[in-house]
């Protein structure tokens, strides 16, 4: 089914891709014809993904929350390729779960915004810059149900992912006319590495809210994504898609 060549020719730059939902999108993208950038902050996983791609792929560790760094590396691609048409923001991360806001390090509370939020929107600013003059671009930014319900005990997570949306939807309309969508996809609980540091209470609490009675995996986020990526999504921008098997329909 994903043997298609929906991104043949085209270039990609996927956050996030040394495990979990941004290296299952990376792969999808390269079987599909992509040529894919792999960027994440953990060197040695992010070098692993790159050598399992299986086709022709770079790597780039870097602090998403830094300005000059996501700069730089939009700038090393587009030199390296010569173009770019898809930047698919999946880094992110939980922080604090199970912690009231009393007990919630101001601290924390910025790291997770700078990485989450700030994150999403220094990508996609400098794609924007890249892809605008070309007149062709897709970008996908990762949210989460918890910025539309809001999860207890993680109000770091709960607010960045809810600027995450109100990113998605700005952006969209702002750049409705360019050719350029955004959207963003906000997805329940995922089998993923990251989740794999939530308080089993919380991992519980957010399972028993979903009517499918699952978890999603990777390769269903990986569809989705690499579907709004593709040129068939041409009349969705701004909008931010649920993969919440259920739990959220809003």
């Amino acid at each position: 089914m994903d043997t298609v060549q929906r991104f043949a020719g085209q270039v990609a730059i996927v956050t996030g891709a040394a495990s979990g939902i941004g290296r299952q999108i990376a792969q999808r993208l390269a079987r599909e014809g992509a040529r894919v950038a792999l960027w994440d902050v953990n060197a040695e996983l992010l070098e692993a993904a790159r050598q399992a791609s299986q086709s022709e792929a770079i790597s780039r560790s870097l602090d998403v929350s830094s300005e000059q760094e996501v700069a730089g590396g939009f700038d090393e691609v587009v030199s390296h390729w010569g173009r770019l048409d898809v930047l698919v923001h999946a880094a992110g991360i939980v922080g604090p779960t199970n912690t009231n806001a009393i007990d919630y390090a101001v601290s924390d509370f910025r790291r997770v915004v700078d990485i989450n939020l700030t994150g999403s929107f220094l990508t996609a600013k400098h794609a924007l810059r890249h892809m605008v003059p070309g007149k062709y671009g897709r970008i996908v930014l990762f949210a989460s149900v918890a910025g539309k319900e809001g999860n207890p005990g993680m109000a770091g997570y709960s607010a960045s992912k809810a600027g995450v949306i109100g990113l998605v939807k700005a952006l969209g309309k702002e750049y409705a006319t360019s050719a350029v969508t955004v959207n963003g996809i906000a997805p329940g609980v995922i089998a993923t590495p990251m989740n794999q540091g939530t308080d089993p209470k919380m991992l519980e609490y957010m399972v028993a809210k979903i009517p499918m009675q699952r978890v999603g995996t990777t390769d269903e986020a990986a569809a989705l994504a690499c579907w709004i990526c593709s040129k068939e999504a041409s009349f969705s921008t701004g909008f931010v898609f649920d993969l919440s098997g259920g739990r959220v329909t809003y």
